[in-house]
């Protein structure tokens, strides 16, 4: 949860880089809550006609869509890619499995053009150990 948190509060950062770790956990907390809203919608019974959501769900979707871009053009310059990439998810059947490979690819060691790898570590949420 620390790493969905870390990514909202990077709201609209495109500079900088994304870990794997941090990329797929804000995608998985992501997809629980956008189920849980979709749930709502039709508990509630607001769900649109016709379609399994309503405004829960389009108001998460949309408060959710600039940091979705944001940690994914940050995990495309971990592995030393522009931004511009992203776009390649348009290109039908073919573009979005090439957007899969590219952030599931493992980032740069050190530092790259886009910069240090400590940066992309910095928002690792705090461990505490019992000692």
């Amino acid at each position: 949860m620390n790493w969905y948190v870390a990514v909202l509060k990077k709201y609209v950062v495109f500079s900088g880089r994304a870990s794997r770790k941090e990329y797929w956990m804000f995608f998985l907390f992501t997809v629980i809550f956008s189920i849980v809203a979709i749930v709502l919608d039709n508990v509630l019974g607001i769900a649109i006609q016709g379609l399994s959501y309503g405004p829960i769900y389009i108001i998460y979707a949309l408060a959710t869509l600039l940091p979705s871009l944001a940690v994914t053009v940050r995990r495309l310059h971990d592995i030393e890619k522009s931004g511009g990439y992203i776009f390649v998810a348009l290109i039908p059947i073919v573009g979005g499995i090439w957007l899969l490979v590219l952030v599931c690819t493992k980032g740069t060691v050190g530092s790259n053009a886009f910069g240090d790898e400590s940066i992309a570590l910095a928002v690792k949420p705090d461990v505490k150990t019992d000692t």
